[in-house]
């Protein structure tokens, strides 16, 4: 397995007006050694954090089953605004559906959509903004996203579901969502658990909001 930390704005794989992304750059490597890393799980191009790729055909197929089987145990920290969620710790159960706002691909609450759980838990929290860590039990598009929205809570920065780009006097430049821990079988035996920093920026965001005290993410 090949183990990333992704920055923020790399896309994880190409397509329309994107010149780099994480699969070019596993293009890339492969050069050097002669195989190429298959990615088995996808993050959103602004969301940074941990990213799995696996080095052959069957640690690839291993993996994706694990992902596919939610057996892959994924953590993210949010900045989100509107203070703490109420409860504080919970979960959301809302089914999710594509649907297209003004020309833009997004998620939304509908009966008619596939089911969604996201777990969610306040570390730390303002009047005006939560630090939170979120578990998703599923794997839908903008899962994260699309329920804190739905719940009054939009993450910090993420103008397409409705999250501000200044927080109490505190500017957002882009959205404040981190992929902090990974826990996931072995493709020989076992499990492995990773963990990623969140970058600068969202650091940054988080200390000038007051967050700064938040115990590190379980996994």
């Amino acid at each position: 397995m090949l183990v990333f930390n992704k920055p923020a704005g790399l896309a994880v794989q190409g397509g329309s007006g994107v010149t780099q992304s994480l699969e070019t750059l596993l293009t890339q490597f492969a050069k050097s050694n002669g195989k190429t890393p298959r990615l088995v799980h996808r993050l959103d191009r602004e969301t940074s954090g941990v990213i799995v790729a696996a080095r052959t055909k069957p640690a690839t197929a291993f993996l994706s089953e694990a992902f596919a089987n939610r057996d892959a145990h994924k953590t993210y920290l949010a900045i989100v605004c509107g203070g703490a969620p109420e409860p504080r710790d919970g979960e959301i159960a809302l089914a999710l559906k594509k649907a297209n706002r003004r020309g833009l691909d997004i998620m939304e609450i509908a009966a008619t959509g596939q089911a969604a759980l996201t777990r969610y838990r306040t570390l730390t929290a303002t009047p005006a903004a939560a630090l939170l860590e979120l578990t998703p039990e599923t794997g839908r598009m903008h899962q994260l996203r699309a329920h804190l929205a739905a719940i009054g809570h939009p993450i910090a920065g993420d103008g397409k579901y409705g999250g501000l780009f200044s927080v109490a006097g505190v500017e957002i430049p882009s959205l404040t969502l981190h992929a902090a821990a990974l826990d996931i079988p072995h493709p020989a035996g076992g499990r492995k658990s990773f963990t990623a920093p969140p970058p600068p920026a969202f650091l940054q965001a988080q200390q000038s909001l007051g967050l700064e005290t938040a115990v590190a993410p379980e996994t």
